[in-house]
């Protein structure tokens, strides 16, 4: 899991770097972001089902391959062609750890022990999350002219020595084979979708916060006189650093706290990071933005992993995993081009307080549906107790 998303973003401080090299706009920034998420949803749709049917490392094991190549393939990049297959793979690789992956790390853990692991896992994701931006910051500070092929030739170690982790994991296959469509919408069971809409209400906005800071990031730290590699990296990887950090800082919260808190600290993002392009022009309020979003991520994310790894059955939990993560990238991805573009066309200021009053309204949505839904169901479980 680290191992994969220390991958994910160890190209964000580079971005600046590529993008004054071959000259490319912010539109086409975005897309280069966004093509990882077309490989993380395209694996998402069919690796959840195959972990579930076949096993974890039928699936984990390939995904680490392709980890591999991605890695190989940024040491090796000479142009925006390169960038998009590898960001593609890249997409692929985390596609299978957020549902083979995670789902691995809640099968191996005590059965009082669940939500515990759902911690774990969502700890290892943000942690090598944050890891890969200050690895490539702090590289890229030294002013190498080589920087990019140390970075990943860093990274293609660290692939392979997770690679063959993976293959010696003690993971098992299903005794029984769920008999189910392999190429089909990924969903929870019927009876434990309202359990994944209240994960995805809160996951959802974090994880769209989180994307802009990547992809977007270095723009406007530029903007607000805060430019360079080793600035971007720092920021992503204390981005991601709190996302750990509040997870266990709050880990004895209720479930419920969890979603509520996550959707709160979206809006707060927001409103941070319209300042810092409007009337507050200043680095420490795109700083306390990125933070904030990171707080939403790693809170929304760890409701909605504890959801799924208390409510939902083993033979279901990975693809589980995928359909939270599929309607958390989804909106992230169209939400960083569209704004990207949107930044050519009008103006940094313009465009990012477009997307933030976007989210706002999303998560202000999702906080009271959410809130009213749980209330709801909490006091129909009261009645059933009292009626029983």
């Amino acid at each position: 899991m680290t191992a994969v998303f220390l991958l994910s973003n160890s190209a964000t401080p580079l971005y600046g770097y590529w993008q004054a090299e071959w000259g490319f706009e912010s539109g086409l920034l975005t897309v280069i972001f966004a093509t990882y998420i077309v490989g993380l949803v395209a694996a998402l749709i069919i690796s959840g089902r195959l972990a579930d049917r076949f096993g974890r490392k039928v699936v984990l094991v390939p995904g680490l391959a392709a980890a591999v190549i991605a890695s190989m393939l940024f040491f090796a990049a000479q142009d925006v062609m390169w960038l998009l297959a590898a960001r593609l793979l890249a997409g692929v690789a985390v596609g299978t750890a957020v549902t083979a992956g995670m789902a691995a790390v809640v099968d191996l853990a005590p059965e009082h022990r669940k939500r515990t692991s759902s911690l774990i896992a969502s700890v290892s994701m943000v942690f090598g999350a944050g890891l890969g931006p200050l690895l490539a910051g702090g590289l890229a500070a030294g002013g190498s002219p080589s920087t990019q092929r140390l970075v990943f030739t860093v990274v293609v170690c660290v692939e392979v020595a997770a690679l063959l982790v993976a293959i010696a994991l003690p993971l098992k296959r299903p005794v029984t084979q769920n008999k189910v469509r392999l190429l089909a919408w990924p969903s929870a069971p019927r009876e434990n979708r309202r359990e994944l809409r209240w994960g995805i209400g809160a996951f959802a906005p974090g994880i769209t916060a989180t994307s802009f800071v990547l992809s977007l990031g270095p723009t406007v730290l530029g903007h607000v006189g805060a430019p360079g590699a080793f600035v971007t990296g720092v920021v992503a990887c204390a981005m991601f650093l709190v996302a750990t950090g509040i997870q266990f800082a709050l880990a004895r919260l209720t479930t419920r706290a969890h979603l509520a808190l996550s959707s709160t600290t979206a809006i707060a993002a927001m409103v941070f990071m319209v300042l810092a392009v409007t009337v507050v022009p200043f680095a420490a309020a795109a700083v306390i933005a990125a933070l904030l979003a990171g707080a939403a991520q790693g809170l929304g994310q760890l409701a909605g992993l504890s959801l799924i790894a208390t409510h939902i059955t083993p033979g279901k939990r990975a693809e589980s995993n995928a359909a939270l993560n599929i309607w958390g990238y989804i909106p992230a991805s169209i939400a960083s081009v569209l704004v990207g573009y949107a930044a050519d066309a009008f103006g940094l200021s313009i465009s990012v307080t477009l997307f933030a009053s976007t989210l706002t309204a999303a998560a202000i949505v999702a906080l009271i549906a959410t809130g009213v839904s749980v209330k709801r169901h909490t006091a129909e479980s009261v009645t059933e107790e009292e009626s029983a």
